[in-house]
């Protein structure tokens, strides 16, 4: 199972962005997808209209893997272990949930993540540039 990062969530809505052609990739193959709660929640926060929600929920099948005590606790260690890092609560949230799920990671943050890697999280390595849209053909053909 892979569980998608905030980042991924927000590429789905981009038709032919890296994000939704890896995720359409893995999904033709048989691939499961998931979300923590807290990607869930920034993916909410927006801006994202009603059919967006429900467009990338479905690509989920509502897959939103539940945070309990357990994953609040693992949180915590990891926060800790990793050098009580201002601002990277959230990503010790995210990688707790996936850890504990035996899930991999995909993130276009994997910068953020790394640190997480020796404690138990496992990152799927993304695409590092944005695929570009294809550019238009010229006619072809004889005159």
């Amino acid at each position: 199972m892979i569980h998608i990062d905030t980042n991924y969530l927000i590429g789905l809505l981009v038709k032919g962005s890296a994000q939704a052609v890896e995720v359409d990739g893995w999904l033709a193959g048989g691939g499961l997808l998931a979300t923590s709660p807290i990607a869930w929640t920034e993916f909410l926060n927006g801006p994202v209209t009603p059919a967006e929600i429900s467009r990338t929920n479905a690509v989920l099948q509502s897959r939103i893997v539940p945070f309990g005590q357990p994953e609040a606790a693992l949180a915590a260690e990891l926060f800790n272990k990793t050098g009580r890092r201002r601002g990277s609560r959230f990503d010790c949230l995210i990688a707790a949930t996936a850890i504990l799920a035996q899930a991999d990671v995909v993130t276009a943050n994997q910068s953020d993540f790394k640190v997480f890697v020796p404690h138990g999280l496992k990152l799927v390595v993304a695409p590092t540039t944005p695929l570009a849209p294809p550019a238009p053909q010229a006619p072809s053909g004889s005159n």
